[in-house]
């Protein structure tokens, strides 16, 4: 019997030790729901590699989003994004006119960049991947976004929230932006891959 009982114990010690080292997943069953971007509390960035030795870093100051949460459920949870590529800003209004001509975005003809969800994973506890197609200058592309749960909230005016951190990289040169100027010392002016950054808070519609 001492065996036994030492056995057990042992067992249940291991048991014990494997659920405390193991993160459980939080239970969003209750955050289910339609959910808008609140844009004075998000932001959408980027930074391209400049001159082969810095990041040029910028964002879009006017955008609209909604997703669908589905906390049981997070394979059926969607998401949508519209950005309005006129509000891009680098901090330098030479570059950004720029960056609204034919060059790059072509603005007059394309205004929107666009994102719709095809489909969403949970990988673990408090991180998830978002597929969808990205359209960019009349041009669609799917992309893979890893995405980071950073909470919920109720906030003073008794509004949910939800907050997500997300990530991607793009070739932008698929997206027709290709354009580019050479270095005298070798290289290019502008890098092709450009990092995608998303800091979300999503209030319940």
């Amino acid at each position: 019997m001492g065996i036994f009982n030492r056995k057990s114990a042992e067992t249940t010690a291991t048991a014990t030790a494997t659920a405390v080292a193991t993160p459980a997943s939080p239970d969003l069953a209750h955050l289910t729901g339609d959910y808008t971007i609140d844009t004075t509390h998000s932001r959408i960035g980027f930074a391209v590699r400049h001159a082969m030795v810095t990041n040029v870093r910028g964002e879009f100051a006017e955008y609209t989003g909604k997703l669908h949460l589905d906390g049981a459920n997070p394979a059926a949870s969607t998401a949508e994004l519209a950005i309005q590529v006129a509000s891009i800003d680098t901090g330098n209004e030479q570059r950004d006119g720029h960056l609204r001509t034919g060059d790059f975005f072509e603005v007059e003809a394309h205004p929107e960049i666009t994102f719709r969800s095809t489909a969403a994973e949970q990988l673990d506890g408090e991180t998830y991947r978002m597929t969808g197609d990205l359209t960019i200058k009349g041009t669609t592309r799917q992309v893979v976004l890893d995405l980071d749960f950073t909470g919920a909230a109720t906030d003073p005016y008794g509004i949910q929230r939800l907050g997500f951190e997300g990530r991607t990289v793009v070739d932008r040169t698929q997206f027709g932006l290709s354009y580019n100027a050479a270095l005298e010392t070798g290289g290019v002016l502008i890098g092709e891959k450009v990092k995608l950054s998303f800091d979300i808070s999503a209030v319940r519609a």
